[in-house]
C-alpha cells in the first residue's frame, strides 16, 4: 500500500474526539478510535511487528525488532519511538470525503455545490506546492491529517524498513494514543516505564521542514467567587455580588497578556470560562509561559492576587486552585539529553529540508511523555490548517516525513555501533 492510499484509508474511519464522554473519563471517547486503533493493529501484525499490544483504552503499542546483532562489550543502542494520536478535534464531526488535487495556482475549488473555496489569498502559502498533489478534503469536515498524517508516515515507515532488510536499525517502537485533543489524555494515562524506549518523537503539527521542541508550561486556575444574596428592596449594605467580584478579579489581570495580544514566545493569562449567578460564580483560566521562572512568576501573581482580594472581600469571598498540567518538553531535552534533536537534525539534511525550529504555542503528547521521562520533540507531518475544513496536506511533505522518520531510525543505529 502507498503511502496516499494508506492515509485515505485511516481517513475513512470517522475517529473525532468526544467532548462529553471525555470529561466523563471515557477513553477511548469515541468508538472510531478504538476501530482504527484495531485496523492498526492488524496492519502491524501483517508488517510482521512484535509485542502488539492494544489495551481497553485504545492506547496501541508494537515492536519492531533490531537487525543488528549485539556486540559483545559495545555500546547498545537506543530504542527510538513514535507517537501519533488517533483522536481528530471536535470542531467538525462529519465524516471525511477526501480527494486529491493536482495544485496549478490559484483557488482551489472544495465544494461547488456549497461554494466552499481554499483560497490563496487568505492561505497564500499555497504557493509553495504548485504543481503538486494536495489532499483536501469537500469542505464539509475536517481532513484529519491532524494527526492521520503522521500515523500514515510512521506505518509507511515500518512498510519501508520490512521491505527492506538490509537497512541496518536498531529496536524501534511505535505507539498511537486515543484523545490528544482533550487535555493529552493518553499521554496522560500512557506507559512510559513499560514502553522500553530510551527517546521518541511526535509527529503532530506543522509544514515541511518544521521542528519543535518547546512549547509552553502550562497551567490552570479555578478561581470561586462568594457573594452575599439579598433582595434588591432591602440590598444595600448586605449585597455581595460575586460576578462584580469575578469582573474586578479580571480587570486587575496583567493588560495584553492574553492570547489574542501575543505570540512567539510571549506568555498569558487566559480568561476561558465564568458562570454563575450573584451568590456564587466559578472562573476557569489558563496560565502559559515558556519559561520555567515566567511560569512559577505567572502562579504566584494569581495566588497573590487571590489573597488581597480576601483581604478586601473577607477570606470566604474568594479561593483559588491552581494546578499544573504540563511542562516545556525543552525542560526535558537540555544538556545530554539533547541528542535527540541534533539526530532529527541530520535526518532533516540528509533529506534535503531546512529545518525551522518553532516553539509551539499548545500543548502535544510529547510534552507530557518528556516529563515522564521520555525526551520527545516533534516532527513535522507537513499538513496546514489543523481544525478546519481548510486543513490540507501535500502529498510529497506527507512523504517527506515517512521519510525523516526513516533516516532518524538509521542515524540512531549509525552512532552507536
Amino acid at each position: 500500500m502507498n503511502i496516499v492510499d494508506r492515509f485515505l484509508h485511516y481517513t475513512r474511519i470517522n475517529t473525532t474526539t468526544s467532548r462529553e464522554k471525555g470529561a466523563a473519563g471515557i477513553m477511548p471517547s469515541s468508538d472510531g478510535q478504538m476501530e482504527l486503533a484495531q485496523l492498526l493493529a492488524k496492519e502491524l501484525d501483517a508488517l510482521g511487528m512484535e509485542n502488539i499490544v492494544l489495551r481497553d483504552t485504545a492506547i496501541l503499542t508494537a515492536t519492531l525488532p533490531a537487525n543488528i546483532p549485539s556486540v559483545q562489550g559495545a555500546k547498545p543502542i537506543p530504542t527510538v519511538s513514535f507517537f501519533a494520536h488517533l483522536d481528530t478535534s471536535a470542531e467538525q464531526a462529519n465524516d471525511t470525503h477526501a480527494q486529491i488535487v493536482c495544485y496549478q495556482g490559484g483557488d482551489i475549488c472544495l465544494n461547488s455545490a456549497l461554494d466552499i473555496v481554499l483560497k490563496e489569498s487568505e492561505f497564500p502559502e499555497l504557493a509553495n506546492y504548485v504543481g503538486d498533489d494536495i489532499l483536501v478534503t469537500d469542505g464539509t469536515s475536517l481532513l484529519g491529517a491532524d494527526d492521520k498524517a503522521a500515523i500514515a508516515a510512521i506505518m509507511h515507515a515500518l512498510q519501508v524498513l520490512k521491505a527492506n532488510p538490509e537497512v541496518p536499525h536498531g529496536t524501534v517502537k511505535v505507539a498511537f494514543l486515543p484523545d490528544e485533543e482533550q487535555g493529552l489524555r493518553g499521554a496522560k494515562a500512557f506507559d512510559v516505564e513499560g514502553f522500553g524506549a530510551d527517546f521518541g518523537y511526535t509527529l503532530d503539527c506543522c509544514g515541511i521542514g518544521e521542528f519543535v521542541h518547546e512549547n509552553w508550561n502550562a497551567g490552570n486556575a479555578v478561581v470561586t467567587f462568594t457573594g452575599q444574596s439579598a433582595h434588591p428592596m432591602s440590598a444595600k449594605g448586605k449585597l455581595k455580588n460575586s460576578l462584580l467580584m469575578a469582573h474586578q478579579f479580571i480587570s486587575m489581570l496583567p493588560a495584553g497578556e492574553a492570547p489574542q495580544y501575543t505570540d512567539g514566545r510571549e506568555g498569558y493569562y487566559w480568561v476561558k470560562e465564568m458562570a454563575g449567578n450573584s451568590a456564587k460564580t466559578i472562573l476557569k483560566m489558563d496560565i502559559r509561559d515558556f519559561s520555567q521562572e515566567g511560569y512559577r512568576d505567572r502562579m504566584r501573581f494569581l495566588q497573590n492576587l487571590s489573597d488581597s482580594c480576601g483581604k478586601l472581600w473577607g477570606e470566604s469571598a474568594i479561593s483559588i486552585q491552581l494546578d499544573d498540567r504540563y511542562e516545556n518538553v525543552a525542560n526535558s531535552l537540555e544538556g545530554e539529553a539533547s541528542f535527540p534533536i541534533d539526530i532529527a537534525k541530520e535526518a532533516y539534511a540528509r533529506n534535503v529540508i531546512a529545518m525551522k525550529a518553532i516553539p509551539m504555542r499548545g500543548g502535544y503528547d510529547g510534552a507530557v511523555l518528556s516529563q515522564k521521562g521520555l525526551p520527545c520533540p516533534n516532527i513535522f507531518t507537513g499538513a496546514h490548517n489543523f481544525h478546519s475544513i481548510y486543513e490540507y496536506l501535500p502529498v510529497k511533505s506527507l512523504q517527506a516525513a515517512s521519510d525523516v522518520v526513516i533516516e532518524v531510525i538509521k542515524i540512531t543505529a549509525e552512532r552507536h555501533q
